[in-house]
């Protein structure tokens, strides 16, 4: 037997160890990945959805023998849509479970809060629910977006209502990074339009006190109203507004949660126009849609594919299809770059384009209105793209 003198073998240990160092999260058999979001509380019917979208995509690639060999292993925390809890939870996940990415965060301040922990541990955070231009312009490197953003969406739904005559617009909003982004949105779309904004009102995330945003809208002969907030404080707005007899019409952004707020509301919200990001679920003929709703039924059978869940599959397709591309040999960078590579990729009908100066792989919205108690496409009207 070769005998090797003992600073031999410590230079061999050394060796071993830097050849078999992997990146953290990613094992020979495993790639661990860090979900953050509403689990429970007031948003919860969102991170539930897009938990249950990024599932059903993540256990069918597990199933057909993984990423290059490796599963997919997905730890989920939940922050209750508060932004100290999404920083406590995010450095848990990152530092004590030591994940590889981040992956379906929901809303403005809860991502906003972590994007210096990403930063500054360069991990990458994928398919964050929102549309916050915090983290479009500038692009941050780590962080890459599937969703059109609120600038997008804000400027569709004032193109609907201006198409038709519309000119005194108000805005009812969250007070907090996301309602602030669909309110500058909007200003900037109806400047876009020589109009300016007539009023607005506000209320307090994770509360249903909108009374006082509704009085500040009440008085200035509004003919339309975009209100920015989760589903349940936008019911109780849209209850509240028709007491008070407003008149103006009512439309919101996608991140209300449409079948959430469908489902509160039924035919109390006839005619509400809402924007989206992804298309109509339950269009069959667009491969996308036919492929999420198998494979939820599938794998999340108690789920039915929503406009939330329908989002996380596409995001978390979107996930796979970097994780791929990357190879075998996966790091958080050549993950991040492999994503810039993707040039007018069809994800089954849709899509998406990403580079090193552009991190929002779609721009596509597609509006809605509910009418007797169902969600329809929005008449698109004169003068629509």
């Amino acid at each position: 037997m070769r005998v090797f003198p003992e600073c031999c073998w410590l230079a061999i240990t050394l060796v071993a160890g830097m050849v078999h160092a992997a990146e953290p999260g990613v094992t020979e058999t495993h790639i661990r990945l860090g979900m953050v979001n509403a689990q429970t509380g007031a948003a919860s019917g969102l991170g539930k959805a897009m938990l249950d979208g990024a599932t059903a995509v993540f256990q069918e690639a597990n199933q057909r023998g993984g990423i290059h060999g490796r599963s997919i292993e997905l730890v989920v925390a939940d922050d209750g849509y508060d932004p100290d809890r999404a920083i406590s939870e995010t450095l848990r996940l990152v530092e004590e479970k030591q994940v590889f990415a981040l992956f379906g965060n929901v809303g403005t301040p809860t991502t906003n809060a972590v994007i210096p922990i990403v930063q500054e541990m360069k991990v990458p955070l994928v398919g964050a629910f929102t549309g916050a231009m915090t983290l479009r312009r500038p692009v941050v490197h780590e962080i890459i977006n599937f969703r059109a953003s609120y600038d997008d969406e804000s400027d569709a739904l004032v193109q609907y209502f201006a198409s038709r005559g519309v000119k005194r617009f108000g805005v009812l909003y969250q007070d907090d990074g996301f309602g602030n982004a669909v309110l500058d949105g909007t200003v900037r779309a109806l400047q876009r339009r020589g109009l300016e904004l007539v009023a607005k009102g506000s209320f307090q995330r994770g509360t249903t006190a909108v009374k006082a945003g509704l009085a500040a809208l009440i008085g200035h002969d509004l003919q339309a109203v975009v209100m920015a907030g989760p589903y349940t404080p936008v019911a109780a707005f849209v209850r509240e507004a028709s007491q008070a007899g407003l008149k103006a019409a009512l439309s919101t952004v996608s991140f209300v949660g449409t079948d959430s707020l469908l489902q509160l509301l039924g035919t109390e919200g006839n005619n509400i126009v809402i924007s989206q990001v992804v298309p109509l679920p339950d269009d069959r003929q667009l491969p996308i849609a036919a492929d999420c709703a198998a494979l939820l039924a599938k794998h999340v059978p108690a789920a039915t594919l929503s406009f939330v869940s329908f989002e996380g599959c596409i995001s978390a397709t979107l996930m796979m299809a970097a994780l791929r591309r990357t190879g075998t040999d996966l790091t958080r960078e050549r993950l991040i770059q492999s994503f810039e590579t993707f040039d007018r990729l069809d994800l089954g009908g849709m899509r998406v384009t990403l580079r090193p100066d552009n991190h929002q792989a779609s721009t596509a919205v597609f509006l809605t209105r509910i009418a007797d108690g169902r969600i329809v496409p929005a008449d698109p009207g004169p003068g629509a793209k």
